[in-house]
């Protein structure tokens, strides 16, 4: 009951933060939107990522991890940490930041803060948040789920991403992307 609880905890902190990002973002509309449908994308694979690795944890005991209490905790870290690495993210992008693609009037490359190490460090949290919620589930296919769907999703929406800053702030972001993954240094 107790684990249960910290799990809901964490999840509503975590909507609530990302209903405060997207409140922040509707009204932060300059420049053209260029998601292509990107961000439609990315909720639907969030939302059946996640609800999936719900049901999956409930209806398939079978796929349950044995691991122990640890790796629950380990979920619950990673969760938090990868909340905080998004809303680090989302703080250093300031004004630049919002949920559908844009490149703003004077944008310019970020390079500090989570930016020094990856291209898309709010992605990166994002799918930190993803895996602690499959290892707190405490269920493989539910892991499997959790990590795989959304993240599908959020390579899709990278792409998109990429190629509108390349076009909207051409070399600058070529040098900045070339000496940085997208994701997770060493993997993407």
């Amino acid at each position: 009951m107790g684990a249960r609880i910290a799990v809901d905890a964490v999840l509503v902190v975590w909507m609530l933060l990302e209903l405060r990002i997207r409140l922040r973002s509707h009204f932060n509309r300059q420049g053209a939107r260029l998601d292509r449908g990107s961000l439609l994308v990315v909720v639907a694979c969030i939302a059946a990522g996640i609800g999936g690795a719900f049901v999956l944890a409930d209806t398939l005991p079978a796929a349950a991890i044995a691991a122990g209490r640890w790796l629950f905790v380990l979920g619950v870290v990673l969760m938090c940490v990868g909340i905080a690495i998004r809303q680090w993210a989302v703080v250093i992008l300031g004004r630049f930041f919002t949920i559908d693609v844009r490149i703003h009037p004077g944008q310019t490359v970020v390079e500090r803060g989570p930016y020094r190490w990856v291209r898309h460090p709010a992605y990166a949290g994002m799918i930190v948040t993803f895996v602690g919620i499959g290892l707190a589930l405490g269920n493989w296919l539910a892991l499997a789920v959790a990590a795989v769907v959304p993240t599908a999703g959020l390579v899709l929406r990278i792409r998109v991403e990429e190629r509108a800053l390349l076009d909207g702030l051409g070399e600058p972001y070529r040098r900045f992307a070339a000496g940085r993954p997208r994701l997770f240094p060493g993997v993407w």
